[in-house]
């Protein structure tokens, strides 16, 4: 991804989307996840292209009044941390911003490569979602 590209990332996202801690099973530690929302889908293509995400359609329920919408949602570790690698220093929400950060310096160090956890893993990892949901 080009410097611009970087930055016009952080502005979709600034302005669209959300950085964010979620499970994808029930039973699953959180992990990063980048979400855009939007009623363009060629804009969420291209940025898809750009990201590797994918894009839902969302429900609507009254077609008459609202228009459709789509969410793009990256899940995959290496990819969210790549892109908020690249992406950081461009974010001007500075809650957006601080988000990205924490997991940046902090997500590895709370999260085993095996994914086994041991008691003061797991409490460290609490810690690191607690504070994250404070930003």
């Amino acid at each position: 991804m080009k410097d611009w590209e970087a930055s016009y990332l952080a502005g979709i996202i600034d302005g669209e989307g959300s950085i964010t801690l979620t499970r994808i099973h029930k039973n699953e530690h959180r992990r990063p996840c980048i979400t855009i929302a939007s009623t363009d889908k060629e804009l969420l293509d291209y940025v898809s292209s750009l990201t590797g995400g994918i894009i839902l359609n969302k429900k609507n329920y009254n077609p008459k009044k609202h228009k459709d919408s789509y969410t793009l949602t990256i899940k995959k570790k290496d990819k969210v941390l790549e892109i908020l690698n690249l992406i950081t220093d461009y974010l001007r929400v500075e809650r957006k911003k601080q988000r990205a950060k924490w997991i940046l310096e902090n997500y590895d160090m709370v999260t085993p490569r095996n994914g086994k956890y041991n008691t003061t893993l797991l409490e460290e990892k609490r810690l690191f979602e607690e504070k994250f949901f404070e930003i």
